[in-house]
């Protein structure tokens, strides 16, 4: 529905400024209207394509990472071979 109403409004807005225009153009006056209707245009559509975009609350956004602690830790002592004989080193386990 939106895209339909956005590409309905696109169609107007070409349509009446091609109807608009019927005065000869003068150097002097046109720069400033078509600087005006550029500024005014990407200013319309700019708000259409970010509306729609899904970003700051809109449907996708799912907020930031959420930490949740996990199961405590504790050392524990392991035997290991190191290739000339058994050893003892003392290791983190988190479960």
């Amino acid at each position: 529905m939106k895209r339909t109403l956005m590409a309905i409004a696109a169609a107007a807005t070409l349509a009446l400024s091609t109807l608009a225009a019927p005065a000869p153009a003068h150097a002097q006056r046109g720069v400033a209207a078509g600087v005006a209707a550029g500024l005014i245009g990407g200013a319309i559509v700019g708000g259409a394509i970010a509306s729609q975009n899904g970003y700051y609350g809109g449907p996708g956004y799912y907020g930031g990472p959420a930490y949740a602690a996990g199961p405590p830790c504790y050392w524990q002592r392991q035997r290991f071979w190191d290739g000339y004989g058994w050893r003892v080193r003392r290791v983190q386990v988190c479960g």
